[in-house]
């Protein structure tokens, strides 16, 4: 069950409650370099990034983040730290949510500017405490960056907020760590309903930070954890659109675009599984329902496995069958499989159209 979290609005989005897990991502350009920045943006818009984060390090990218918002078609993030006065500047030049470190801005008063600003014109504020940043006398309390240390330091800073009459915030509390994450944002989840952006800081690069982004968050979604989600990989922010979005997927707990079902290769394999399963996945690309599809190489797991999907093929010695909703519908020979499939799904998507 998700946990329940209260609804911030963010843009024109509106973040936690009972609407789905967004995904976002940052830029990785120089913010000054508008040509850039906006390349990537509208690269990670393609991607269908739901909000998109950009880098604010001082006053010379003002008039470029002005014009960044006005042509930016999803909810604007702007990353501060250090310099309150750049917070300022940046819900100025429209930004819909500030990522902030409290600690790091130069004392309350300067917080407290900050803060007057967000709530007169509405914007989100995400408290970002990460095991790099926890002040220096919870290091000092906990000996190092644990998970209790890190919750201490978010909820210090939420309490200060709400103290101030300012509640439109989201959470983060992040670790390179996985274990840390995932304990920092079980506790957190336990001490307040404000929404939680999920993620493992600095995972890496390739498939190792896809590995360890997808065991830390996919762990924390599994129990009801998160309403936006980010994968900190190193390279073309595109790729970590295309993780989260499999991360989801996989968890079950948004799913936008077909599923593949196929069984690994193994001795018992009786038709080439690997070349349909390329087939299948080539032909899905320009679908968008929710199908689930099973592509099975043997009558061992093939039965059993297409009761799982909605749609499934196997097959064995030259045949093939077509099942739906675990029931075989159709024999075919081994080289009519996928044509048999696509015809299948075509039924598949005219029926769901007809029954709304």
């Amino acid at each position: 069950m998700r946990h329940k979290t209260r609804e911030v609005t963010i843009g024109d989005l509106a973040v936690g409650g009972r609407n789905p897990v967004i995904v976002q991502s940052m830029t990785t350009t120089d913010t000054r370099d508008f040509d850039a920045t906006i390349a990537e943006i509208r690269a990670l818009e393609e991607a269908q990034c739901e909000m998109v984060r950009v880098a604010f390090l001082n006053k010379k990218s003002y008039d470029s983040l002005v014009e960044i918002k006005r042509l930016t078609k999803i909810p604007l993030i702007v990353d501060i730290h250090f310099t309150a006065e750049l917070a300022l500047l940046a819900m100025e030049a429209g930004a819909d949510k500030i990522r902030i470190n409290p600690g790091n801005l130069g004392g309350l008063g300067k917080l407290d500017k900050i803060l007057e600003m967000a709530r007169n014109k509405g914007v989100a504020i995400r408290i970002g405490v990460n095991s790099g940043s926890v002040e220096k006398d919870l290091l000092d309390k906990y000996g190092y960056p644990c998970p209790d240390a890190i919750v201490e330091s978010a909820m210090r800073w939420v309490e200060y907020c709400e103290s101030k009459k300012f509640e439109n915030l989201v959470l983060s509390l992040k670790s390179s760590n996985v274990q840390t994450s995932i304990q920092s944002y079980q506790k957190i989840s336990k001490l307040c309903d404000y929404p939680l952006h999920v993620g493992i800081t600095e995972a890496g690069m390739g498939e190792y930070a896809k590995i360890k982004s997808a065991v830390g968050i996919g762990s924390l979604l599994t129990q009801g954890i998160g309403d936006t989600i980010r994968c900190s990989i190193v390279g073309d922010p595109v790729e970590e659109i295309k993780t989260c979005y499999n991360i989801l997927k996989s968890t079950g707990v948004r799913v936008l675009e077909p599923e593949l079902i196929a069984c690994p290769t193994c001795g018992r394999i009786q038709i080439d599984l690997e070349k349909l399963v390329h087939e299948v996945e080539e032909k899905m690309k320009g679908i968008k329902e929710t199908i689930k599809i099973s592509v099975l190489g043997c009558p061992v797991n093939g039965p059993g496995e297409a009761r799982e999907a909605d749609l499934g093929i196997a097959g064995g010695n030259g045949k093939g069958w077509v099942y739906r909703d675990g029931e075989v519908i159709r024999t075919v020979k081994e080289e009519e499989l996928l044509d048999a499939l696509m015809e299948e799904v075509d039924i598949w998507k005219q029926e769901q159209v007809k029954n709304g």
